[in-house]
């Protein structure tokens, strides 16, 4: 029942995110998300996590090289270009529980996205910093690791591990810039992040002893 109201809860969303598509302003969302138009293919290119999807003009199709994009990718695709309002990045880090609703969200965001990368990287908190290289992450300023991964191309988000000691267990925080609510929305960000920190606990297995 859950996996059938997921799946049902998706559709609707994409179905609401291509019925805004059809009646956006298509040129303006480019330069407000930093998509590129690709007038030939009839089509809107948007840079997501290193790869670059297309999204179909006008029906919203979502592709990522010759295949349909997975429905989790489709939906976070259209959103950010849909929802994007060109707004200057602040450099002014947030946490996620100043985000709108993310308060009362954070416990289920602390458990997908944070809690892995602390239980993969609280021991060794470099390692996180060579996972990243996989997402094109640089390194930032905060905790004892820290790496930043554009998300999007206005959708920098930090990562950042504190090492612990024998008084304070490892910890973790995700910072995002002050402007990122005028592109995506709490719901997305979460899922994002979830994304990445997958990613990152996956890279740092493959790489095995190498790290």
């Amino acid at each position: 029942m859950e996996a059938k109201n997921r799946d049902y809860g998706y559709g609707l969303a994409v179905k609401l995110a291509r019925k805004q598509l059809a009646q956006a302003d298509i040129s303006g969302q480019c330069q407000r998300s930093g998509a590129r138009l690709l007038p030939d293919q009839k089509a809107v290119a948007v840079d997501f996590l290193d790869q670059t999807y297309q999204i179909s003009l006008p029906d919203g199709i979502v592709t990522q090289g010759d295949k349909e994009a997975p429905v989790r990718e489709t939906i976070l695709t259209l959103h950010y270009f849909l929802q994007a309002k060109g707004t200057s990045l602040t450099s002014d880090p947030i946490t996620f529980k100043e985000l709108p609703e993310g308060s009362g969200y954070y416990p289920t965001f602390y458990a997908r996205a944070i809690k892995p990368l602390v239980n993969r990287f609280g021991g060794k908190p470099e390692e996180m910093g060579k996972a990243a290289v996989v997402l094109n992450g640089r390194r930032a300023g905060y905790g004892d690791a820290s790496v930043t991964i554009d998300a999007f191309k206005n959708v920098p988000i930090t990562f950042v591990l504190w090492r612990g000691d024998s008084e304070f267990p490892p910890e973790g925080s995700i910072l995002f810039d002050h402007s990122i609510s005028d592109y995506l929305p709490t719901e997305d960000i979460t899922a994002i992040c979830q994304m990445i920190s997958s990613q990152l606990v996956k890279a740092a297995g493959e790489a095995g002893p190498k790290l």
